[in-house]
C-alpha cells in the first residue's frame, strides 16, 4: 500500500477502489467488454470514480434483452456492495446488505447507480411479466421484489466469490495514486487512471469464472 496518501484519503480511496472495481469485475464476469478504471480523492475526501463498461450487445430476441437486462442491474448493484465488504484480511468476506443498501440510496455517490437500477427493473418487469394489468400495484410491487431478490442473490454470489480479486486490483489502484500539480494553489487532490490493457496485465491467473 501507497505511503504517500494521507490515512483518510487512503481509506476514503480504498472504500471508492473497491466500489469501482466490483462494477469491474461483474462486468467482466457477465461478459461485458470493459476498459480502464479512474479514482479521484481530494484532501477534503470529495471523491469521483469511474469504471468503462461498454453497453454495445447484439440483441436477437426477447430472451437475449431480457438476459442483458438483469446483467446490467448486477453490474450497477455490484459497486455498492463490494464497497461494503471488509478491508481487513479475513477468512470470509460477506456483503453487507445494509450498508451497500444505505449506500445506493444515500448521498454517497451511487445515486445514478440506483436510478438507472430502478428504470431496468420497470423495463424488465414489463417484458417478463407483460400480461399484467398496470393498475394491479400490490402484483407489481411483488413481482418486482422477486426480480429484484433474484438479481441481488446473484450478484452478492459473484462479489463474495470474488472479493479477493476485488481487493487485489483495488489496492493497486490506490497505490498508483498521486498528486496532482495545481498551478497557483495548493495541491489538493490525488488521482489514478489505469487503462484497459493496464488491467490485462494485472488480471490474477485464477480468472472470473464467466457466467
Amino acid at each position: 500500500m501507497t505511503t504517500k496518501l494521507p490515512v483518510a484519503v487512503r481509506d476514503r480511496a480504498l472504500q471508492i477502489a473497491h466500489h469501482e472495481m466490483g462494477h469491474y469485475v461483474v462486468a467482466r464476469a457477465l461478459r461485458f467488454e470493459t476498459g480502464g478504471v479512474h479514482l479521484t480523492v481530494t484532501m477534503d475526501l470529495r471523491h469521483q470514480g469511474g469504471a468503462s463498461i461498454s453497453l454495445a450487445r447484439s440483441i436477437f430476441s426477447i430472451e437475449a434483452m431480457k438476459e442483458h437486462l438483469e446483467a446490467r442491474m448486477m453490474v450497477l448493484l455490484a459497486g455498492a456492495m463490494a464497497q461494503t465488504l471488509p478491508s481487513k484480511n479475513t477468512a470470509v468476506k460477506r456483503v453487507d446488505k445494509s450498508k451497500a443498501t444505505a449506500i445506493l440510496k444515500g448521498g454517497q455517490g451511487a445515486e445514478q447507480d440506483y436510478a438507472k437500477i430502478r428504470e431496468l427493473q420497470h423495463l424488465l418487469r414489463n417484458l417478463v411479466y407483460p400480461d399484467t394489468d398496470p393498475a394491479s400495484s400490490e402484483r407489481i410491487a411483488a413481482q418486482l421484489k422477486a426480480m429484484t431478490d433474484r438479481v441481488w442473490d446473484r450478484t452478492q454470489k459473484i462479489i463474495e466469490d470474488q472479493a479477493e480479486t476485488i481487493a487485489e486490483l483495488a489496492g493497486a489502484l490506490v497505490d498508483g495514486m498521486a498528486i496532482v500539480e495545481q498551478w497557483g494553489r495548493a495541491a489538493d487532490t490525488y488521482e489514478v487512471v489505469l487503462t484497459g490493457e493496464a488491467l490485462e496485465r494485472m488480471w490474477p491467473e485464477q480468472r472470473v469464472h464467466t457466467l
